[in-house]
């Protein structure tokens, strides 16, 4: 199965690099995930917030395959818990050949990004800063692997 990671935005401070690297790293070789940065345009003095969401919207679906299951991560999504997440990813490793997961930048995702999504999930009520989403998504992930195979780090 191949699991990506779609982020707008580059450069992201160390700890942010350092705290995906070290989630990432704990998945099965089978369920490896795979970021993918998606550069995001200048902003500039007085930005088009559409424009730009836009810009990074045609970025992120041409990074998707055609087949590919998207899950957008969007404040307005369904909020699972880690159990949901399990199961979510159990299915996947039994049908899919592709999922995708996206993040987007300060300003969200584009439209059409949400409309090319099977589902929308939100990790929280709270507003975390997109870089963070990055870290909190692998170490999810890692949680969801380590339930369904009984592994004691997640703790009921």
């Amino acid at each position: 199965m191949r699991l990506r990671l779609l982020a707008v935005g580059t450069r992201m401070p160390a700890w942010v690099q350092a705290g995906y690297a070290e989630y990432a790293a704990r998945l099965p070789r089978e369920l490896r995930l795979e970021l993918l940065e998606i550069p995001a345009p200048a902003r500039g003095a007085r930005p088009d917030i559409a424009r730009l969401r836009q810009a990074e919207g045609e970025k992120m679906l041409r990074a998707i395959g055609a087949q590919a299951h998207v899950v957008a991560l969007d404040e307005k999504g369904e909020r699972l818990d880690t159990a949901a997440w399990a199961g979510a990813l159990g299915q996947w490793l039994q049908g899919q050949r592709e999922v995708c997961l996206l993040v987007g930048g300060a300003d969200g995702l584009a439209p059409e990004c949400l409309a090319r999504a099977q589902a929308r999930w939100s990790l929280s009520p709270l507003t975390f800063p997109h870089p963070l989403v990055r870290v909190l998504v692998a170490e999810q992930l890692y949680r969801a692997w380590s339930l369904l195979e009984g592994h004691p780090y997640h703790r009921a």
